[in-house]
Formats: structure tokens, sequence, C-alpha cells
């Protein structure tokens, strides 16, 4: 029978998936059979697992550092919301429909919570310890009747709990016993610990706080972790995207913050490159320095395509195509290039036809089917930008509903736009640098010939970030609350 470990947070955005991630990496090097697992994600970064289920983006980079393949089973409840106070449910990797925050949380949650049950079953007749991420705060009045993702969790496996605050942001002090004021008393006594995360500065100028939070809570302090930059770990949500840029490259890259925005780790592979500066543009003026304009996934193509038009991005786009610059649409973004899209049955919203920017001879129709697949594109051969592209092999994931015409293979390409529903499909190193290459060419600038590997860098990235989390955590303390 498998043990537990839970982090649950003062807020969102402390840092429990990554915390988790570390977690992982540290206890299956130790030899210990580990998998993650979060109950519910609301999240537009999804993947797709290798029986096409969908799941939380986070719990994939948290298998990888356990060596394990995703399943579904580590996030069996996930909610991509829509807009207007409504998300897409999807129960066990499979989309049960739409529903408006108040149907979920008071109608359907405690429903919910059967798979998360079913799911957490097979997971602890598998592994030996299952680290947990819980979701926000555990400590959020108006939620915690019907939620099913922190304390519910806990106390259905009685497991020991670790409070994670983020002091960077200020008040951790505050937040931390504030958060277990606000617990039941069953529930602080699940709370074993507390971990103080991305703390800048001298550690010693710090202890009378651990001190007085000891004395305070009756919890012992089991760390103070450093703020680690470009930790090089998938994101669980696009609260992180204000940190997501990059500075000092010859290519400039603008990523279009849709409304709706979805999938954002499909660049940063292209942030991580030396020779790009990738930023996201909330404004149209933003892109006036952009050498390639990339529209984004998106969670509503229709309501995003208003978007684009009511915030000036529509016309500024066309002028910029129209003067030769790159214009690349990945799922939803590649669905708005088109002429034209229809949603008969307003499976996304209530416009039944909008015109697209024409950029791309397709036409879009919307369908309540879903298709969710992984994807290896065995060849792609093209011109672009008068660069020829030549890449095999290239894995990724489809996630997208409606179908699109005059579509062959997985890439259509047309002079300077190109489009597809590959997500990932910028991971594959050799596409990749091929394609910032042809960026480079147009600019006048000699191609690279560098090929990182991006797979090695993410196993280092997990090491790295395990050997700082090994070293600023109380490991023998931790080990004595999961053996308890």
């Amino acid at each position: 029978m498998a043990k537990y470990l839970m982090f649950q947070g003062t807020s969102s955005h402390v840092g429990k998936s990554i915390l988790t991630a570390a977690l992982c990496r540290i206890f299956v090097r130790a030899g210990v059979h580990i998998a993650p697992f979060k109950a519910q994600n609301m999240a537009l970064n999804s993947y797709v697992t290798a029986d096409g289920l969908e799941m939380g983006r986070a719990q994939v980079a948290q298998a990888d550092a356990a060596r394990l393949a995703p399943i579904v089973e580590m996030n069996p409840v996930l909610l991509k919301p829509t807009g207007n106070s409504t998300s897409q449910v999807i129960i066990n990797g499979k989309p049960i429909g739409v529903m408006s925050a108040a149907e979920y949380h008071q109608g359907y949650a405690l429903k919910a919570f059967d798979a998360v049950k079913s799911a957490l079953a097979k997971l602890s007749a598998e592994f030996e310890l299952i680290v947990i991420e819980g979701a926000g705060s555990p400590a959020e009045v108006n939620l915690k009747a019907n939620d099913i993702v922190n304390m519910r969790v806990a106390k259905y496996l009685n497991a020991p709990v670790i409070l994670v605050a983020d002091i960077d942001r200020g008040g951790a002090l505050a937040s931390i016993v504030g958060t277990l004021e606000l617990l039941d008393e069953d529930e602080r006594e699940l709370v074993k610990g507390i971990v103080i995360n991305k703390f800048r500065g001298d550690v010693n100028l710090f202890l009378p706080a651990v001190e007085f939070l000891e004395n305070k809570t009756g919890k012992p302090v089991l760390g103070i972790l450093p703020y680690i930059e470009k930790i090089g770990v998938d994101d669980e949500d696009s609260v992180s995207l204000d940190d997501k840029f990059s500075t000092g490259g010859e290519i400039n890259i603008a990523v279009i913050r849709l409304g709706k925005l979805s999938n954002f780790t499909d660049f940063d592979s292209l942030a991580g490159e030396s020779d790009v500066n990738l930023f996201y543009a909330k404004t149209a003026a933003e892109l006036d320095a952009a050498d390639v304009i990339i529209l984004p996934g998106s969670k509503n193509t229709s309501e995003d395509l208003i978007f684009l038009r009511e915030n000036h991005f529509a016309e500024k786009i066309l002028r910029k195509a129209e003067s030769g610059t790159p214009i690349i649409g990945i799922c939803g973004g590649f669905q708005m290039l088109g002429e034209k899209i229809f949603d008969p049955l307003q499976t996304e919203s209530v416009h039944v036809e909008l015109d697209g920017l024409k950029l791309l001879p397709i036409e879009t129709t919307f369908s309540a089917e879903k298709f969710t697949r992984q994807v290896t594109i065995d060849k792609v051969d093209f011109e672009f930008l008068g660069t020829r592209i030549c890449a095999e092999n290239l894995d990724g994931y489809e996630i997208h509903a409606g179908k699109t015409s005059n579509l062959s293979g997985k890439i259509f390409v047309r002079e300077n736009i190109f489009g597809t529903y590959v997500h990932g499909i910028f991971d594959n190193d050799n596409f990749r640098r091929q394609f910032l290459n042809s960026i480079r060419r147009k600019k006048n600038l000699p191609p690279l010939e560098n090929l990182r590997n991006l797979r090695a860098e993410r196993q280092k990235n997990y090491e790295r970030l395990a050997k700082i989390v090994r070293e600023n955590l109380n490991m023998e303390l931790l080990q004595k609350i999961i053996d308890a």
C-alpha cells in the first residue's frame, strides 16, 4: 500500500507544482517507485496521453521527473475555462460538458470526487509513494464545502500535509498563520510542516521569523527554499506568463496573449534559444518590433478572434503579414488564420459564423467532437521564407474541436504564413533550429548550427531542481513525516 505526502499552499503559484516535481526526482533517484497526483486542475495548459486522454501539463512534467509516462489517473479532473465563468469539465481525460462555476461547484464537484477516489485506488496499488499537489489555498471558506482537491483529499487518505508559502510576494508569515487559523482542527492536525519558498537574500536574517512561526503554529519549518531563476520545468497555468520572456536574442518573436490562450508551453523551447527574444504581446503596438508573430492555441477560438479585432491585433497582423513578416498559427491560432469559422451548434460561442483573418485558404467548422491524440509526423519538406525546411519524426499532440477544410498533412504553408494543429512542434530540436534559421536568413544573419537537446536539458533541470530542494529541505524530518 502506498504512502502519501501532500503539498498545499497559502495561495496559487507558491511553488506546489515545482516542489512536487522536485520530490518526484529526489525519491525516484533513491529507488522509490513514486507517482505525482493532483485531483483537479483548472488550467488551459494540457497534454494528451499515449491513449488519447487529456490531462494537466504540470502532472506531465512531474511524471517526467519521476521517470514515468504520464497517465490520466495522475490528474483525473481537469477544468478548462471557456469564458463567462464557465469551464469545460474533463473527467478521466474525456470532456463531459461545459458547466458554469455554480453548476460545477454546487452540483457536480462531489460527483467528480468518485473519479478522484478511483484514480487514487489505482495509483495506490501500483506505487510506493504518491506526492500530491493541492490547488490554490485550502482556506477558501466560500469553496471549501465542495472542494475536492485540498483537505478532502488529505482527509480521505489521512495524508500528511506540508504547507507552502511564497515569501517573494510578501506577507508570507501572515498567510501561513492565517491559513492554519482558518482550517478546522482535524485539518490543522494533518499539517505536519511548513516550507518557505522563493527566498532571496541572507537566510540567517530570516531565522527569527522561523522561530516565531514554529512557536506560533506548533509546526516545524522544514526548509527555506531559494528563489530559482529559470527553473526550466513546465508551469501549470498562465499566472506564470508574467515571468515568461527571453531577452538578448537577435530574433524577436511575439506570442499574442489571447484572452483564452492555451498550451503556452508550446513556446518555451523557442524562448530557450540563445538567438531568440520571445515575449507575450498584450497590445497591438508591441507587434511593431516582431520578426515573427505567433497566434497560439485558444480554448475559445471564436471569442479570441473577436478579441484580436477589438484590440487592433487583427489589422496589425494583416499589415505585418503583407510586409513579409512570418505569421505562425498553432491550433486555435491556425483556425483564426483561415477564411471562415463556422459554429452551427454554438459549441464555443453564440456566433454561428465569423470571418477569419483570411491569410490561409481554409475554413473550420466546429462540432461537439473533440480530437485528442498524440501524433508523429514522419517527414516535413517545405519552403518557408526562401529556405527549405526538411525534418523527420516530429512528435507532438493535437487537442482541438472542429474540422478544417483544404488541409492535407500536418502543416499548412503559404509563403510567409504557416499553421498547424500540432502542439509541441517546436520541441523537436532539428525542426526548431531550421525554422529559426529561416528567420535568420530573412534578417541577413548567418544560420546557427548548434542543436540543443531539449530532452537532455529537461533532465538536467530536474536534477538541478532536485539538488537545490534536497540541500535546503530537512529530508530526514520529511521522511519521518512520510513514514509516521
